[in-house]
């Protein structure tokens, strides 16, 4: 009789962990996802009525489990299992272009830098209807690398109108830049991420007192770059500033078509155009190799569309004195120096 009972007792545990495996066993993902929000809640059903799970971050990777209409059901990696927006996720594809652009843009010469001027997205490519990387609050820091003129799209519904003697609209041109965003994440820890946002919604963050001088001047700054400092009677260092800039709007062929160079005043005690280049059509980056020292030369060189091709300018400063390098200058150098 006992002997009956312990194999009932057996047998009715057997079963109950099959049924308990059935209900609850490790479900194989239908894919891979990463999420897109910077905060988002996993919830435990998709009803109105339900209760928030646990809180997964920007960057952390899910298993999809299940889909019911724009509703997503995700595992987390340490195993919680709750329902968000799709919306709210990233496939690993785009995940991997993602990274490849941050990868890419950490290599780069930064040309400016700035900060967003109002909420905006991140996108994959500089298009409106591109997919979002991350949405960026407001006053987050942003490097700026390459800008990238697109055409404005049209609204729905509406087509461009011709001109009045009959020729092609004229398409309306827009600004992008590749930036390279950082953000705080919800650890307090700072997290860069590399997208595509439109010009028009970040603010340069120009030291003092290039605004003053670029203002004088008309010229609206693109870029800017420290050549080298010197050093003034209280001991201060004083960078020494090249600025790119432009007197047009957006959308314009060319990224930059003026230079100035301003140098620090030890007699005057401030600031003063050493160098003018106009009627330029530059294009970034540009490159710049200047020494560690006070009073150190520098050199910068940009591509120069001006002429309808692109010619490599390159410009030679020594003490206040910039110079553009010729061709041949390096040859003469050298038979100066008696090489060659």
């Amino acid at each position: 009789m006992i002997r009956k009972l312990l194999i009932g007792f057996a047998l009715v545990l057997v079963i109950g962990f099959g049924v308990y495996r059935h209900f609850h066993h490790a479900k194989a993902p239908l894919e891979t996802a990463y999420v897109g929000g910077r905060l988002v809640t996993l919830w435990s059903s998709t009803a109105q009525v339900r209760e928030p799970v646990t809180m997964v971050s920007f960057g952390d990777r899910v298993d999809v489990l299940a889909r019911f209409e724009d509703q997503v059901k995700v595992r987390t990696t340490s195993g919680a299992i709750g329902w968000t927006d799709q919306d709210q996720l990233l496939s690993a594809e785009f995940w991997r272009e993602a990274q490849e652009l941050e990868a890419e843009t950490a290599k780069m010469p930064i040309q400016a830098r700035g900060h967003t001027r109002v909420r905006t997205n991140l996108h994959i490519d500089p298009a409106r209807d591109a997919a979002r990387i991350r949405q960026l609050d407001k006053s987050v820091p942003v490097d700026l690398y390459e800008r990238r003129v697109v055409d404005v799209p049209l609204a729905p519904g509406t087509n461009a109108a011709e001109s009045s003697d009959g020729a092609p609209p004229e398409t309306k041109k827009e600004d992008w830049w590749l930036a390279r965003a950082h953000v705080e994440t919800s650890s307090k820890e700072e997290l860069t991420i590399s997208g595509w946002l439109l010009g028009r919604f970040v603010d340069l963050d120009v030291p003092q007192p290039l605004p003053d001088y670029a203002s004088s001047a008309d010229m609206r700054i693109v870029s800017w770059h420290e050549l080298n400092y010197v050093v003034d009677d209280s001991g201060a260092k004083r960078p020494q500033y090249l600025v790119l800039g432009t007197r047009s709007g957006e959308g314009q062929p060319c990224d930059f078509t003026l230079i100035r160079v301003f140098t620090w005043s030890k007699r005057n005690e401030r600031y003063e155009t050493a160098f003018v280049a106009s009627d330029l059509c530059g294009k970034l980056p540009l490159t710049l190799m200047t020494g560690t020292m006070a009073d150190a030369d520098s050199t910068f060189s940009f591509q120069d569309w001006s002429t309808g091709k692109a010619e490599v300018r390159t410009y030679h400063m020594h003490q206040t004195i910039v110079r553009l390098e010729r061709a041949n200058d390096s040859e003469l150098a050298k038979r100066k120096h008696g090489h060659g």
